[in-house]
């Protein structure tokens, strides 16, 4: 029933502006004008500002400067900027943020799928969506095995130390447009690592996440229903249905 404080955080990070942008509302202000003495109540801010719309923050990495570096997420921090993107429907919401990020999505072509085993079962879903939008599916042999018994079709390829020629060849010779892959443990580091190394190099666009390769899909099939509706940010805001706030001038 004892409550500790680990840390306190006084400062106004990356993500005070992504949700001000979102809302509507200038947060550091408010936050500045309450360390003055001011209300909530005396700046018109108290209630929750739930838009219809979504808004997708993307981290922005600098992963093409550095040839051969493996693009592994950790908690260390190693994205150089944040983008935004904002629609009506989620998919559309990612694919905005994905392009703002400067990945573009690949439209038709080949996508590369090696998940981790306890990812195998949930990755059936979504690798059944993408044979659906058309793509062509290609799998080392565990991922391969798991989405052939699901009937799913999918060509296998070999991992790099199983002979040439092998997923690395094909991302270099431009052979796959998207790769999806969650990383597995010790033994397989290596090849996850160098497939990972040669996406920077020939600029495919690769997740390293399950809830990321959910949110491409989502965009993916968004992607296929049609263009997207470009807004401006003012556009957004005034769709929110709220009172004018003293705060906001």
């Amino acid at each position: 029933d004892t409550l500790y404080v680990i840390e306190i955080n006084p400062r106004a990070s990356r993500t005070v502006p992504f949700v001000s942008k979102a809302i509507g509302v200038p947060l550091a202000k408010l936050a500045a004008k309450i360390m003055m003495g001011m209300t909530l109540a005396e700046l018109d801010f108290t209630r929750e500002i739930i838009p219809e719309y979504f808004s997708v923050k993307t981290p922005v990495f600098p992963f093409s400067r550095f040839p051969g570096v493996d693009i592994l997420l950790s908690p260390e921090m190693r994205s150089t900027g944040e983008v935004m993107g904002i629609d009506d429907d989620l998919g559309i919401a990612f694919e905005k943020a994905y392009l703002a990020a400067g990945l573009k999505l690949p439209k038709v072509g080949r996508v590369f799928v090696s998940v981790k085993n306890t990812d195998k079962r949930s990755i059936v879903a979504d690798a059944r969506e993408l044979v659906t939008l058309g793509y062509t599916l290609v799998a080392t042999d565990g991922t391969w095995r798991t989405l052939k018994t699901a009937g799913i079709e999918v060509e296998r390829v070999n991992k790099v130390h199983e002979g040439r020629p092998h997923v690395v060849d094909q991302i270099k010779n431009r052979e796959i447009d998207l790769i999806l892959n969650t990383p597995y443990g010790k033994q397989q580091r290596v090849d996850d690592s160098e497939i990972r190394a040669a996406a920077v190099i020939a600029g495919v666009p690769c997740v390293t996440t399950r809830a990321g390769i959910s949110a491409v899909v989502h965009a993916l099939v968004a992607m296929h229903r049609g263009e997207f509706e470009v807004k401006s940010i003012q556009e957004h805001h005034r769709s929110l249905e709220r009172a004018p706030s003293p705060a906001t001038t």
